[in-house]
């Protein structure tokens, strides 16, 4: 509090008054009645003292977790609330007034004992009477666009409520029993109709959460954290801070160095990665052990004067030489909060790049890992479709708030913007392949997008409209949200998971496949000590783990296409990888062809055959691969006929003895290895043999028939794709084993101990 003093000025008008001593013109009456006015100005004094004190304890207890003895117990905080709030029913529906939300963000309910609500399209009807269903409306409409599909009838989706865990908090600030956080969450049922007429809607959905804002924690007796707080019409740069700082003083190793490298190695970037010089607007090669941002955006389509090339490159090298008027939004927009963080470099890859220098292009591609591994952090601007958009609250007036309120039984409830995995599923930058290693190699990242600012390093994740910040979380619910989870816990599963997310987006040039995933590869190398990524990796293939990373399929609905190349040159993808062909592409555990829909993980390899593999390389010389050998048979153990099933050729394999039926020498990027191949007739078993969850796998069960006899002989069984058709007779490679075991039965892939097959279906094209 503040206290103000007052004085009355000298200068009044008025007969001049001789100058006393004070003590010698008080009258002995004035003396009682001036000690009287003392005594009675401290008592007062004291009054307010203590009064404020008493305040200041009790908004301390308000802010702190109950410890079950100090504070009101739940029925009397209640019974205040209803006796304030006299109205609180007035702006529900008939549904919602027999719900006790203090009781229910108190106490929470299990998923176990969720309450019915009422039919979502009756919800949507209400919403305009209904605070608590204009929430759920509001969210429906905004992520299942509601507003594209006017005919469809919900009325089959009921709605029931539950609650979950926001988090928990631990420390000495937070004593036993562990404070506990809950948000409403909304199910319903009958989605399925709807997910599989509109499956875009699906992707953005998310989960239905509500949840209490900040402001009425202390009716609860709870700290703040885990509620909901307002969002501001730009980013609070301070608040950033604190997430970064949070990071760096908390995070130790899994954010302080890039996960790929070791103590022991530079960690500064090369001399030839130039930064942009936010203060002097200069292009400069890279300090040592400086500090900087990096940027992941859309190009998208803009005019390209701003891009650095041959020609400006000298006089942007110069102090004043980078003219930031002819940059777009998200550039000017970057380097502006570079400048609130008060940074002095960043770099972007529109302007740290020699545009048109084929050779400078290499040279930065290759160190992609290092470029965004070693970034202090990276910003994602998820908020637009091109460069010219600007970065959604960098600057007033650059985002639209959608975080919608209401007032329910006296609290104020939010539908708060949605998680970060749902707000990039929503984004163009989500879409574009490049983004992809951006963000995964980065050890901090914020995004931008047009819902809110996210923080997301290796061991938290952050917003704008969830108070996260203590160090006494002990879990949160935000770090289920992660954008990308970069590494897996083994070098193919992160392999498999890049290939499957690269592949599934956009290149403008398609032919960039390969160098858009340079950057995990080399970071794969390095941090899982395969060695040189030349030896390790060809055309986006992991020859380590060949004989897995052979099992790729084409995505079902990708067509079966060759990407476009440039004439002429020096990099062809051969037909064995799944650069060299356009879409999706996908590692499918052998369960899913049991209909194990959820077992859906990386294939399986119990035993390599194949023991050696070469390559010939760019020079026409056929060169040894390094690829690791598998034999884990660890089942029961086979019968002597079943080992007889199938035994791989073992002689040892001379390549420079090959004579092949052909009259040209090999391509580079040719496998050569020894396995069985052998031609056999194929016959679809029809859909009426094939359950629903293989047909929807879009797989088939095809005999496979031995034509040495007449009629053919059924030898076994093989998985093939539908679409498109397979040929008639094909030609069957041997790769390797897995492990798939289920009931006795060969034609359905059964108890055929260890020996289901991985084999490769082959054609030639001479073109």
């Amino acid at each position: 509090m503040t206290f103000y003093s007052a004085t009355l000025s000298g200068n009044h008008e008025g007969p001049t008054v001789p100058s006393f001593g004070v003590l010698d013109t008080l009258s002995p009456v004035s003396t009682h009645v001036s000690a009287l006015v003392g005594i009675i100005a401290g008592v007062a004094l004291e009054v307010l003292v203590i009064w404020l004190l008493v305040v200041l304890r009790f908004k301390l207890k308000a802010n702190a977790p109950s410890d079950g003895n100090t504070e009101l117990n739940p029925d009397q905080i209640r019974t205040k609330l209803q006796r304030d709030h006299t109205d609180n029913n007035a702006s529900l529906c008939s549904v919602c007034q027999n719900l006790d939300f203090y009781r229910i963000f108190f106490d929470g309910i299990p998923e176990t004992q969720e309450i019915p609500l009422d039919s979502l399209s009756s919800i949507l009807q209400k919403s305009y009477q209904c605070n608590f269903c204009r929430l759920i409306s509001f969210h429906v409409r905004r992520t299942w666009m509601l507003d594209n599909f006017p005919d469809f009838d919900l009325s089959g989706i009921q709605c029931r409520l539950f609650s979950m865990p926001c988090g928990c908090l631990r420390g000495p600030f937070y004593p036993p029993p562990t404070f506990r956080c809950y948000r409403l969450h909304i199910d319903m049922d009958g989605l399925t109709d709807f997910w599989e007429r509109y499956p875009a809607s699906r992707a953005t959905a998310g989960s239905l959460s509500i949840f209490l804002m900040q402001e009425d924690a202390f009716k609860f007796g709870r700290p703040t954290d885990l509620h909901c707080r307002r969002l501001k019409n730009t980013v609070d740069i301070d608040l950033v801070k604190k997430w970064i700082k949070l990071c760096r003083e908390n995070h130790g190793d899994d954010c302080h160095n890039v996960w790929s490298m070791d103590d022991g190695e530079d960690k500064n970037l090369p001399n030839y990665v130039r930064l942009v010089d936010v203060v002097s607007m200069t292009l400069v090669p890279a300090p040592s052990s400086c500090r900087y941002i990096a940027l992941s955006y859309v190009w998208g389509v803009v005019s390209t004067e701003y891009r650095t090339t041959t020609d400006n490159i000298a006089k942007r090298s110069t102090p004043g030489g980078l003219n930031s008027a002819t940059f777009p939004e998200t550039i000017t927009d970057s380097i502006l909060f570079v400048r609130q963080l008060g940074l002095r470099y960043l770099w972007i890859d529109a302007l740290c790049i020699i545009q048109d220098c084929l050779q400078d292009k290499i040279t930065q591609i290759k160190s992609m890992d290092l470029v965004y591994g070693l970034s202090y952090l990276t910003i994602v601007a998820a908020g637009g479709a091109s460069a010219r958009a600007p970065i959604p609250g960098c600057r007033p007036r650059t985002r639209t708030l959608k975080q919608h309120i209401e007032v329910v039984q006296g609290f104020h409830l939010c539908v708060g913007p949605p998680r970060l995995a749902e707000a990039l599923a929503s984004s163009v930058w989500n879409t574009r392949c490049w983004t992809y290693q951006e963000s995964a190699l980065s050890r901090r990242q914020i995004y931008f997008t047009e819902h809110q600012v996210y923080f997301q390093c290796r061991r938290d994740v952050f917003c704008e409209d969830i108070v996260a910040e203590s160090k006494g979380h002990s879990h949160n619910f935000l770090r289920n949200s992660r954008g990308e989870y970069f590494p897996q816990a083994n070098p193919f599963g992160t392999y498999m998971w890049a290939v499957r997310e690269c592949t599934r987006r956009n290149l403008t040039v398609e032919s960039d496949i390969i160098d858009a995933i340079t950057g995990v590869t080399n970071a794969l190398t390095i941090g899982f000590k395969l060695g040189d990524p030349v030896r390790v990796f060809h055309c986006g293939m992991m020859l380590t783990d060949l004989h897995h990373a052979l099992l790729w399929q084409h995505d079902p609905h990708t067509p079966r296409a060759r990407r476009s190349f440039p004439d002429g040159g020096s990099l062809l993808p051969p037909s064995w990888t799944w650069a060299a062909w356009r879409g999706a592409v996908d590692y499918m555990s052998e369960h899913r062809y049991l209909g194990i829909v959820n077992g859906s993980g990386e294939p399986s390899v119990v035993e390599t055959f194949v023991d050696s593999w070469y390559i010939v390389d760019d020079s026409g010389a056929t060169v040894l691969l390094h690829v690791s050998r598998v034999s884990r048979i660890v089942s029961i153990p086979m019968t002597e006929e079943e080992k007889l099933a199938y035994s791989p050729p073992s002689r040892i394999l001379d390549p420079t003895e090959l004579t092949l039926d052909i009259r040209r020498p090999l391509a580079p990027g040719t496998l050569i290895f020894r396995t069985t191949s052998s031609h056999f007739s194929i016959a679809w078993r029809g859909s009426e043999e094939n359950d629903d969850s293989s047909a929807c796998l879009h797989h088939g069960l095809f005999n496979i028939l031995s034509t040495a006899s007449s009629p053919p002989i059924w030898v076994g069984t093989a998985v093939l794709p539908l679409d498109p058709t397979p040929s008639p007779s094909l030609e069957f490679i041997v790769l390797s084993r897995t492990g798939t075991r289920g009931v006795y039965d060969e034609q359905s892939l059964g108890y055929y101990h260890e020996c289901v097959l991985h084999v490769m279906a082959v054609s030639q094209n001479e073109v």
